[in-house]
């Protein structure tokens, strides 16, 4: 569903992405492990279009997507949490999720669509007119994940979805991602909480200063014990 080929980029003198190749496929869970800034949240928002690319590649069902407009893969079906959740926090529960809808025209549907959100998401519908600003850390990650879905994506861009946030809330949003995922929605997952991430994914990439160093099937990087060295605390 989803390929980057030699991908590169840079930030002012700064070679930030080194010849990053990575697929995900369709109906997969896969997640970029790493340290903090190894590149995983360049990666996502190179995909997304949030910064510019210096060379190679971002297919999506193998039509080149890295000169389209941010706005535009929305269209595509192609949905970004940004790392730090970024919810509107002067506007209400109701209008962020609202603002996720805002490029459909299916109101019947969209309808539909907010139930299916507060049925993932209850504490959002006990918050509906609650200023989101005001709330937790773990209910603005629901609204930015809730807000998100309401694209009706296809596939969903996670960054560090479980940041700041309780061991308890933490165990929740998982459980959530991979309801997502059962649902039908492809994911691509950038955390820091490796050992959490490796225990929903199918497979995973793992990222140092730029650089793709490994790849493979989750449960066997699960018990590499380089992996479980660097990045489990084992």
């Amino acid at each position: 569903m989803l390929k980057i080929v030699g991908l590169n980029v840079n930030y002012g003198a700064i070679h930030a992405l080194h010849d990053i190749s990575l697929a995900v496929k369709e109906g997969e869970i896969v997640t970029l492990i790493g340290a903090n800034g190894a590149g995983k949240t360049s990666i996502l928002r190179a995909i997304s279009g949030l910064i510019p690319i210096k060379s190679g590649e971002v297919l999506f069902e193998d039509k080149p997507i890295h000169n389209t407009p941010s706005y535009k893969l929305a269209k595509l079906g192609i949905s970004h949490v940004p790392e730090g959740r970024r919810i509107f926090a002067n506007m209400t529960v109701m209008e962020n999720l609202e603002l996720g809808a805002y490029i459909r025209n299916d109101k019947s549907n969209i309808s539909k669509d907010y139930d299916m959100i507060f049925d993932k998401f209850p504490r959002l519908k006990e918050r509906i007119k609650q200023m989101a600003g005001t709330l937790s850390g773990g209910e603005q990650q629901m609204l930015a994940m809730g807000r998100a879905l309401m694209v009706r994506p296809r596939i969903i861009l996670l960054d560090e979805p479980s940041m700041g946030l309780a061991p308890l809330v933490v165990k929740d949003i998982f459980s959530i991602i991979k309801e997502i995922n059962k649902s039908g929605t492809t994911v691509l997952l950038v955390e820091q909480n490796a050992h959490m991430a490796l225990s929903i994914a199918n497979r995973a990439y793992v990222l140092e200063t730029g650089k793709i160093v490994l790849e493979g099937d989750s449960k066997e990087l699960l018990s590499n014990d380089a992996i479980r060295s660097a990045y489990l605390g084992e």
